[in-house]
Protein backbone atom coordinates (compact mmCIF):
# COMPACT_ATOMS: atom_id res chain seq x y z
CA UNK A 1 0.00 0.00 0.00
CA UNK A 2 1.13 3.55 -0.55
CA UNK A 3 2.62 5.72 1.67
CA UNK A 4 -0.18 8.78 0.94
CA UNK A 5 -3.38 6.32 0.51
CA UNK A 6 -2.41 4.68 4.05
CA UNK A 7 -1.72 8.47 5.93
CA UNK A 8 -5.21 9.55 4.20
CA UNK A 9 -6.69 6.50 5.68
CA UNK A 10 -5.10 7.19 8.98
CA UNK A 11 -6.59 10.75 8.94
CA UNK A 12 -9.89 9.88 8.09
CA UNK A 13 -9.82 7.65 11.44
CA UNK A 14 -8.75 10.12 13.66
CA UNK A 15 -10.84 12.48 11.94
CA UNK A 16 -14.19 10.39 12.74
CA UNK A 17 -13.04 9.14 16.30
CA UNK A 18 -12.41 12.96 16.86
CA UNK A 19 -16.11 14.43 15.58
CA UNK A 20 -17.31 11.37 17.99
CA UNK A 21 -15.40 12.84 21.07
CA UNK A 22 -16.60 16.35 20.42
CA UNK A 23 -19.79 14.61 20.01
CA UNK A 24 -19.56 13.40 23.33
CA UNK A 25 -17.83 16.57 25.34
CA UNK A 26 -20.97 19.00 23.72
CA UNK A 27 -23.81 16.88 24.59
CA UNK A 28 -22.36 16.67 28.25
CA UNK A 29 -22.10 20.26 28.53
CA UNK A 30 -25.36 21.29 27.50
CA UNK A 31 -27.14 18.02 28.36
CA UNK A 32 -25.27 16.11 31.27
CA UNK A 33 -24.43 12.44 31.91
CA UNK A 34 -26.01 10.31 29.72
CA UNK A 35 -26.27 6.41 28.55
CA UNK A 36 -27.05 7.06 25.21
CA UNK A 37 -24.16 9.21 25.04
CA UNK A 38 -21.93 7.06 26.16
CA UNK A 39 -23.27 3.80 23.76
CA UNK A 40 -23.02 6.94 20.64
CA UNK A 41 -19.35 7.36 21.20
CA UNK A 42 -18.58 3.75 21.48
CA UNK A 43 -21.11 2.72 18.43
CA UNK A 44 -18.97 5.95 16.54
CA UNK A 45 -15.42 5.09 16.95
CA UNK A 46 -16.33 0.75 16.25
CA UNK A 47 -18.21 2.23 13.02
CA UNK A 48 -14.70 4.56 11.79
CA UNK A 49 -12.99 0.67 12.10
CA UNK A 50 -15.73 -0.52 10.09
CA UNK A 51 -15.87 1.82 7.53
CA UNK A 52 -11.86 1.77 7.25
CA UNK A 53 -11.96 -1.61 6.77
CA UNK A 54 -14.84 -1.54 4.04
CA UNK A 55 -12.69 1.16 1.58
CA UNK A 56 -9.60 -0.72 1.88
CA UNK A 57 -10.57 -3.98 1.15
CA UNK A 58 -13.05 -4.71 -1.79
CA UNK A 59 -15.58 -7.48 -2.42
CA UNK A 60 -13.03 -8.47 -6.03
CA UNK A 61 -9.90 -8.66 -3.73
CA UNK A 62 -10.67 -9.34 -0.25
CA UNK A 63 -14.40 -10.29 -0.37
CA UNK A 64 -14.16 -12.04 3.56
CA UNK A 65 -12.18 -8.67 5.51
CA UNK A 66 -14.70 -6.40 3.26
CA UNK A 67 -17.50 -8.02 4.91
CA UNK A 68 -15.88 -8.60 7.94
CA UNK A 69 -16.02 -5.00 7.87
CA UNK A 70 -19.26 -3.95 6.47
CA UNK A 71 -20.26 -6.77 9.35
CA UNK A 72 -18.89 -4.80 12.00
CA UNK A 73 -19.20 -0.68 10.07
CA UNK A 74 -23.09 -0.82 9.15
CA UNK A 75 -24.55 -2.50 12.89
CA UNK A 76 -22.96 -0.20 14.59
CA UNK A 77 -23.61 3.28 12.10
CA UNK A 78 -27.47 2.76 12.59
CA UNK A 79 -26.98 2.27 15.92
CA UNK A 80 -25.20 5.63 16.08
CA UNK A 81 -27.40 7.42 13.89
CA UNK A 82 -29.92 6.36 16.18
CA UNK A 83 -28.54 7.50 19.45
CA UNK A 84 -27.61 10.98 17.89
CA UNK A 85 -31.22 11.86 16.49
CA UNK A 86 -33.02 10.88 20.15
CA UNK A 87 -30.51 12.86 21.98
CA UNK A 88 -30.73 16.05 19.29
CA UNK A 89 -34.24 16.08 20.00
CA UNK A 90 -33.56 15.59 23.87
CA UNK A 91 -31.23 18.84 23.60
CA UNK A 92 -33.49 20.73 21.34
CA UNK A 93 -34.15 24.22 22.88
CA UNK A 94 -35.05 26.02 19.62
CA UNK A 95 -36.72 25.71 15.79
CA UNK A 96 -33.76 24.94 14.63
CA UNK A 97 -32.79 22.36 16.57
CA UNK A 98 -35.53 20.97 15.84
CA UNK A 99 -35.11 21.15 12.10
CA UNK A 100 -31.83 19.72 12.89
CA UNK A 101 -33.10 16.45 14.39
CA UNK A 102 -35.59 16.35 11.36
CA UNK A 103 -32.79 16.44 8.87
CA UNK A 104 -30.52 13.69 10.93
CA UNK A 105 -33.73 11.49 11.36
CA UNK A 106 -34.22 11.72 7.58
CA UNK A 107 -30.47 10.51 7.11
CA UNK A 108 -30.80 7.79 9.60
CA UNK A 109 -34.37 6.53 7.65
CA UNK A 110 -32.61 6.73 4.18
CA UNK A 111 -29.44 5.33 5.57
CA UNK A 112 -31.52 2.52 7.18
CA UNK A 113 -33.40 1.63 3.38
CA UNK A 114 -29.66 1.39 1.84
CA UNK A 115 -28.91 -0.94 4.71
CA UNK A 116 -31.52 -3.26 3.83
CA UNK A 117 -31.36 -3.12 0.13
CA UNK A 118 -27.49 -3.67 0.54
CA UNK A 119 -28.16 -6.90 2.72
CA UNK A 120 -31.18 -8.25 0.02
CA UNK A 121 -28.82 -7.88 -2.80
CA UNK A 122 -25.86 -9.37 -0.77
CA UNK A 123 -27.83 -12.67 -0.22
CA UNK A 124 -28.24 -12.87 -4.17
CA UNK A 125 -24.57 -13.00 -4.98
CA UNK A 126 -25.35 -15.27 -7.92
CA UNK A 127 -26.44 -12.11 -10.06
CA UNK A 128 -23.75 -9.97 -11.31
CA UNK A 129 -26.26 -7.41 -11.50
CA UNK A 130 -27.56 -7.49 -8.16
CA UNK A 131 -23.40 -7.62 -6.67
CA UNK A 132 -22.90 -4.49 -8.03
CA UNK A 133 -26.31 -2.86 -6.44
CA UNK A 134 -25.23 -3.97 -3.30
CA UNK A 135 -21.95 -2.39 -3.32
CA UNK A 136 -23.75 0.87 -4.45
CA UNK A 137 -25.77 0.63 -1.70
CA UNK A 138 -23.74 0.08 0.54
CA UNK A 139 -21.59 3.57 -1.09
CA UNK A 140 -25.09 5.25 -0.58
CA UNK A 141 -25.29 4.20 3.25
CA UNK A 142 -21.56 5.58 3.77
CA UNK A 143 -22.39 8.58 1.70
CA UNK A 144 -25.27 9.33 4.57
CA UNK A 145 -22.93 8.48 7.20
CA UNK A 146 -20.46 10.91 6.31
CA UNK A 147 -23.31 13.50 5.29
CA UNK A 148 -24.65 12.67 8.78
CA UNK A 149 -21.26 13.91 10.51
CA UNK A 150 -21.16 16.91 8.48
CA UNK A 151 -24.35 18.34 10.50
CA UNK A 152 -22.43 18.36 13.65
CA UNK A 153 -20.71 21.48 12.20
CA UNK A 154 -23.15 23.65 13.46
CA UNK A 155 -23.34 22.85 16.83
CA UNK A 156 -19.28 22.51 16.66
CA UNK A 157 -18.70 26.00 16.08
CA UNK A 158 -19.41 27.04 20.03
CA UNK A 159 -17.22 24.00 20.87
CA UNK A 160 -14.55 25.85 23.15
CA UNK A 161 -11.78 24.74 25.81
CA UNK A 162 -14.77 24.97 28.41
CA UNK A 163 -16.17 22.17 26.40
CA UNK A 164 -13.14 20.06 27.77
CA UNK A 165 -12.76 20.95 30.84
CA UNK A 166 -17.03 20.05 30.95
CA UNK A 167 -15.73 16.53 29.89
CA UNK A 168 -12.68 16.16 32.79
CA UNK A 169 -14.76 17.48 35.00
CA UNK A 170 -17.31 14.90 34.13
CA UNK A 171 -14.61 12.36 34.25
CA UNK A 172 -13.36 13.00 37.88
CA UNK A 173 -16.69 13.76 39.53
CA UNK A 174 -17.99 10.28 38.11
CA UNK A 175 -14.49 8.75 39.99
CA UNK A 176 -14.74 10.93 43.19
CA UNK A 177 -18.63 9.60 43.74
CA UNK A 178 -18.01 6.17 43.46
CA UNK A 179 -15.20 6.75 46.22
CA UNK A 180 -17.75 8.70 48.29
CA UNK A 181 -20.86 6.34 47.70
CA UNK A 182 -18.46 3.05 49.43
CA UNK A 183 -17.28 5.65 52.31
CA UNK A 184 -20.65 6.51 54.05
CA UNK A 185 -21.62 2.84 53.64
CA UNK A 186 -18.66 2.00 55.77
CA UNK A 187 -19.38 4.54 58.23
CA UNK A 188 -22.87 3.61 58.73
CA UNK A 189 -22.01 -0.03 58.94
CA UNK A 190 -19.69 1.30 62.55
CA UNK A 191 -22.63 3.51 63.21
CA UNK A 192 -25.17 0.85 63.35
CA UNK A 193 -22.78 -1.52 65.38
CA UNK A 194 -21.99 0.91 67.60
CA UNK A 195 -25.47 1.43 68.22
CA UNK A 196 -26.60 -2.42 68.42
CA UNK A 197 -23.73 -2.37 71.14
CA UNK A 198 -25.12 0.53 73.07
CA UNK A 199 -28.66 -1.10 72.81
CA UNK A 200 -27.61 -4.28 74.57
CA UNK A 201 -25.93 -2.90 77.21
CA UNK A 202 -28.56 -0.39 78.06
CA UNK A 203 -31.12 -3.10 77.81
CA UNK A 204 -28.74 -5.55 79.86
CA UNK A 205 -28.17 -2.19 82.55
CA UNK A 206 -32.44 -2.42 82.95
CA UNK A 207 -32.73 -6.07 83.26
CA UNK A 208 -29.83 -6.06 86.42
CA UNK A 209 -31.50 -2.99 88.53
CA UNK A 210 -35.17 -5.36 87.47
CA UNK A 211 -33.86 -8.13 89.31
CA UNK A 212 -35.79 -8.81 92.48
CA UNK A 213 -33.66 -8.48 95.11
CA UNK A 214 -33.86 -11.16 98.29
CA UNK A 215 -34.83 -9.74 101.85
CA UNK A 216 -31.81 -9.68 104.12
Amino acid sequence: MAPFPAAHQIMFLLSVVLVGLLRYAHVIEHYGSSLLNTLGLASGWICAVGLIMVGNFQVDHAKVLHYVGAGLAFPTSMLFLFFQSVLTYRMAKSRGHYWTGHLRSILAVLAFITLIFSILFTAKMQSFVLQHLAALCEWMFIINVLVFYGTFTAEFGGISTDTFLVLLKATRTSKSYKVDGSTPSMSQVHCHLENLAMTRGACWDTDSSCEPQEPG
